[in-house]
């Protein structure tokens, strides 16, 4: 007889106004899913688009106040981008993995961010914000958001809930782009199968799986850009509470074969 499987249901958030900064996530969002008809329980998932995140956190800036370095004016010419928008991007980078001009007008910089995440332009971003010159960063530490909105929505509701904070990234050798968890609160990142066995009964010895992502993933199936929802509920997925964050899903430099 086949072990049962539970459902899980991925609910959009709507109605969610325009973040500003210092808004209170946690109230925003327990009301508009009140409005909703919709209950926020224990054991829910939380997925929040890094974007609104970072409103809310005033990770904003003005392009017009940004001076460019020496080196910023340089890449900018190797990349064909806004030598202001080079700078941002070198100030949430500690290091260059790769960058090129294959296309004109289309230059990549591909970036390992403060917070260890491999991705484009660090995460600095104009989609989105509000036109003209404003670009958003990445939050400071993202798992540390995470923990702050896991701790307001207990607070309020008595009860714990996973937070997971998304971003888009590309990927080496596959075309497209996909979302992954950057910070996490409540919920293993990472669920291992090793010791255990499949259902043929052979041993598993290699199988840690990236739940965080993968939730990650299928939330962003509700989250696409010109949506407005900036927020899912995941209901029906048994996680493992605790865990150390998104961090726990950068691969350690000496083990990682592709940089």
């Amino acid at each position: 007889m086949p072990k049962s499987r539970r459902s899980i249901s991925i609910i959009p958030v709507t109605n969610i106004p325009e973040i500003k900064p210092d808004d209170d996530l946690v109230k925003i969002v327990l009301e508009a899913a009140s409005d909703s008809g919709l209950s926020i329980e224990g054991g829910d998932v939380l997925v929040f688009a890094q974007k609104i995140i970072s409103k809310a956190e005033n990770r904003i800036v003005d392009l017009n106040n940004v001076s460019p370095s020496p080196y910023a004016h340089t890449l900018s010419k190797e990349v064909s981008k806004d030598p202001r928008l080079i700078e941002v991007i070198l100030s949430e980078t500690t290091k260059i993995i790769k960058m090129d001009q294959r296309k004109p007008e289309k230059g990549r910089l591909i970036v390992e961010t403060r917070g260890g995440v491999i991705s484009a332009n660090a995460g600095v971003d104009a989609s989105n914000v509000s036109g003209g010159n404003m670009v958003t960063l990445l939050p400071l530490d993202s798992d540390k958001s995470a923990n702050k909105l896991a701790d307001g929505f207990k607070d309020k509701l008595r009860v714990d809930v996973a937070i997971i904070i998304i971003d888009t990234v590309g990927r080496p050798w596959r075309d497209g782009l996909v979302d992954i968890a950057i910070g996490c609160s409540g919920i293993k990142a990472l669920k291992d199968y090793r010791g255990e066995t499949d259902s043929k009964g052979f041993e598993l010895n290699a199988t840690v799986m990236a739940v965080a992502d993968e939730i990650a993933s299928a939330a962003g199936l509700l989250m696409e850009k010109a949506d407005s929802v900036p927020v899912v509920v995941v209901k029906g997925y048994k996680y493992e509470s605790g865990g150390r964050g998104a961090k726990e899903l950068i691969r350690n430099p000496e083990d990682d074969l592709f940089r």
